[in-house]
């Protein structure tokens, strides 16, 4: 099998991190998250938790741009991730990521595959809830924070808007069948279409 790359996208409380680990340990590849913070920190001598602090937000406040590089500290770690995705990419490492406007940092690689989660409100509060211990209302309110901030984030960075069918190959609700059901759907459509692209 040649390259693969499949970015997820994803709703909070859809599931989408959790389907993309199943999908990244079927097809047997890395996936890379919040985790290629620390990789970046080690190479870069950064203390990590600086880095997850300011991940997947968009720049604050006002801040000049000096010949291209910008002195917000948002702007850095973004740019930090984008590269780090791109030399993954250009690496011919097959593998799966999750957020950070992968589908628009690698939209001209042929070897992407862009996935798009979302559910609906009620499947996503649940979930919520019964990941981290919270009533509804604060599952929902939880919910509503992290989605304004993604896209925020992803529609700065982006061209495509964020959660916009048409810039993604498969747009998915996980509510429909449940979140490991989905993720095994996906997993046999993205196995017949990579076989497909073999012959």
């Amino acid at each position: 099998m040649g390259q693969f790359i499949i970015s997820v996208g994803r709703e909070y409380g859809s599931g989408g991190h959790y389907i993309a680990s199943i999908l990244a340990e079927r097809f047997n590849v890395p996936m890379y998250d919040r985790n290629m913070l620390d990789q970046l920190a080690e190479r870069n001598g950064i203390d990590a938790e600086n880095l997850y602090k300011h991940e997947e937000m968009k720049r604050q406040g006002l801040h000049r741009t000096v010949r291209g590089h910008s002195s917000s500290v948002q702007d850095s770690i973004a740019q930090l991730q984008f590269n780090f995705i791109r030399e993954k990419a250009e690496s011919g490492e097959s593998f799966v990521v999750v957020g950070r406007c992968a589908e628009n940092v690698l939209r001209d690689n042929p070897a992407l595959i862009s996935i798009f989660v979302r559910g609906e409100e009620d499947a996503k509060v649940e979930r919520i809830s019964r990941l981290y211990k919270l009533n509804r209302i604060e599952a929902k309110a939880k919910m509503f924070r992290h989605d304004k901030k993604r896209k925020a984030y992803h529609n700065y960075y982006s061209k495509m808007k964020w959660g916009d069918s048409r810039g993604y190959d498969f747009c998915v609700n996980s509510s429909l069948m449940g979140v490991e059901a989905t993720a095994e759907a996906l997993y046999s459509m993205l196995s017949t279409y990579l076989k497909s692209k073999e012959q």
